[in-house]
């Protein structure tokens, strides 16, 4: 028996998945900007922090790094409760997203740091600049140019990752779409919708932050 394509039975639950397409571009902004503060942080620390905080965001990075997602999700939302932290799935997710963005970010930002020629932080000093000042202008903005590439694949993955937020009942793209096979049972052409605009996503998503960089960030074109 040859199974027939029906997408005309996804019409009536089109606000379903375009509300869960929102909530993951809201899932993925909020996670970005938070993350890369968190990364950008966390580089600083251990290139020009002192050894003890160095040591802690090690730790940070190497647990985060080598736990799957889902696990530190699960944590977030189900473990903290028995000690009396309790969260919403919205945000258990976005925080989830953050921390993991975060570590990744932090090892791929220390590189683009540690890349910054001595002789450049040298001569900034000797301007009478300030650390702050000598990091923000001088060796922040080259090192996240030359990781950028880096930094948006993380971002996509991150943005995959949310996928598995539908676990906890947030109302993203994955979850919308699970939600609307359980109604009418018509899994295969809701998970078709769901990858074709993930796949669309994940394209504009890309193109966004290479414009966003070359423009903006780094004042190329």
């Amino acid at each position: 028996m040859s199974y027939k394509l029906q997408f005309a039975e996804l019409l009536p639950y089109w606000n379903v998945l375009l509300q869960g397409l929102i909530f993951t571009i809201v899932l993925t902004v909020v996670s970005t900007a938070a993350g890369i503060a968190v990364g950008t942080a966390g580089a600083s620390a251990r290139t020009f922090g002192p050894a003890w905080l160095g040591r802690v965001v090690a730790v940070y990075v190497e647990l985060i790094r080598n736990t799957p997602f889902i696990v530190q999700l699960f944590f977030i939302f189900f473990g903290l409760p028995s000690a009396g932290v309790r969260l919403s799935p919205e945000l258990a997710s976005v925080i989830a997203m953050v921390v993991n963005l975060g570590a990744y970010a932090a090892e791929i930002v220390r590189a683009g740091i540690e890349a910054t020629p001595r002789g450049q932080i040298e001569a900034a000093q000797s301007l009478a600049l300030t650390p702050l000042q000598v990091f923000t202008r001088v060796v922040l903005p080259p090192a996240l140019k030359r990781v950028w590439p880096s930094l948006t694949g993380q971002i996509i993955i991150v943005m995959f990752g949310s996928a598995v937020c539908g676990q906890i009942a947030t109302a993203e793209l994955s979850y919308s779409a699970n939600l609307i096979q359980s109604r009418n049972f018509r899994a295969f052409e809701a998970f078709i919708i769901a990858t074709a605009l993930y796949f669309v996503l994940a394209v504009a998503v890309r193109h966004m932050l290479v414009r966003l960089g070359a423009r903006w960030l780094f004042g190329s074109r």
